[in-house]
């Protein structure tokens, strides 16, 4: 066994699970990971909750308290991940305080079927950090279009965000310069920038997931070379943006008013193809100031085989240049990839809440009092 985690965190990379249930707080085992697996923050997502909730009874006393006061499936789901979230939150709460606010954090998201509208993220982005009521949330918003605003007024407002869904280049500029802007307006109100705390959720195996099933269709040896290089490029050349947006004038006033950078968090880092080792997403993009938020398959190969060989990310960008040069060269359009990978995250998390409201409409049901 190796403490290929311990120095993962001693570079600078912040490690995250994504995973909770009620199940991983109420055994102990996310304290356990926290103490052992140096795991020093949580997200969430409709999937995540989807699943949880399905399996086992650990959500029933609850469900059954909701269903006797007869709220609606929605309100159910907001009071059963929210206390979750809340509970999650008390846990990490050390490394909160002991990291100023950097670390210790749990992410909620709004509901996804509010990804196209702006007004509705930045009022059920209100909502969700009034009901979890903790410092160390992060409300995870949608880099939609319409989310790219709605992340400027809810930073705006004080709310720490994650901003999810980053596939392109492109982008990610927009949620970092929507990030900037949201510091200013909250500048503007008052509020101390000390406080507000951002991480930018930038994906990465999807990326290789469908550009690698476009190189496979063309079949020449040149295509194939270029397997398992796309996502890998696209998070170091995410990188360098972000490199460049925190050396600017602009991010330096807002520095000097006490700001914190917007973090890089590599997300969807559970490879997808067994052909790649399993921590390539992880051995691939330690860089300092990070976070890699894993899958706790992804989370214990890294702490079995991952090797975390320094800042792997630094120095390497004409050559992630070079390779996304070379797919765009077989034809295949990277615009045209992010812009199916964002669609079909929204829509995907879109599916996990619908599948969400009918298992516990479902549940609600079979544990509803009986007349009388």
């Amino acid at each position: 066994m190796t403490d290929a985690l311990k120095r993962l965190s001693e570079e600078g990379v912040a490690i995250w699970l994504d995973d909770l249930s009620r199940k991983r707080i109420t055994s102990g085992n996310l304290a356990e990971l926290m103490d052992q697996q140096h795991v020093v923050g949580v997200t969430t997502n409709p999937t995540i909750f989807q699943k949880a909730i399905s399996e086992g009874h650990g959500y029933d006393a609850q469900l059954a308290d909701l269903a006797a006061r007869k709220v609606t499936v929605e309100e159910a789901i907001r009071m059963i991940t929210t206390a979750d979230v809340r509970d999650a939150a008390d846990i990490l709460r050390p490394v909160f305080d002991a990291t100023d606010g950097q670390d210790g954090r749990v992410s909620i998201e709004v509901d996804p079927r509010l990804a196209h509208d702006t007004r509705a993220t930045v009022a059920e982005a209100k909502q969700l950090a009034w009901l979890v009521d903790r410092p160390n949330t992060l409300i995870k918003i949608p880099a939609t279009e319409a989310g790219i605003p709605a992340i400027a007024e809810t930073i705006g407002l004080g709310i720490s965000v994650n901003v999810t869904l980053i596939f392109s280049l492109e982008r990610y500029r927009k949620v970092m310069d929507a990030f900037l802007t949201g510091l200013e307006k909250a500048k503007e109100r008052g509020l101390d920038l000390s406080k507000i705390h951002s991480v930018a959720s930038f994906f990465v195996s999807r990326v290789d997931t469908e550009i690698d099933k476009r190189i496979d269709a063309l079949g020449t040896d040149e295509a194939k070379a270029l397997r398992g290089k796309a996502a890998v490029a696209n998070a170091r050349l995410a990188y360098q943006a972000y490199e460049e947006v925190f050396a600017s004038d602009r991010w330096s006033a807002l520095e000097r008013e006490g700001a914190n950078k917007q973090r890089p968090l590599w997300a969807s880092t559970g490879v997808k193809d067994k052909a790649y080792k399993a921590t390539m997403y992880v051995d691939e993009l330690v860089a300092p100031n990070t976070v890699n938020t894993m899958p706790e398959a992804t989370l214990y190969a890294t702490e079995e085989q991952g090797e975390i060989r320094g800042d792997a990310v630094s120095g390497t960008y004409e050559q992630a240049r070079a390779d996304l040069d070379a797919i765009e060269a077989l034809g295949i359009a990277y615009d045209d990839v992010v812009r199916l990978l964002e669609d079909e995250g929204v829509d995907k998390f879109e599916a996990s809440w619908n599948d969400l409201l009918k298992s516990t409409e479902a549940e609600l049901q079979r544990l509803a009092p009986s007349e009388g």
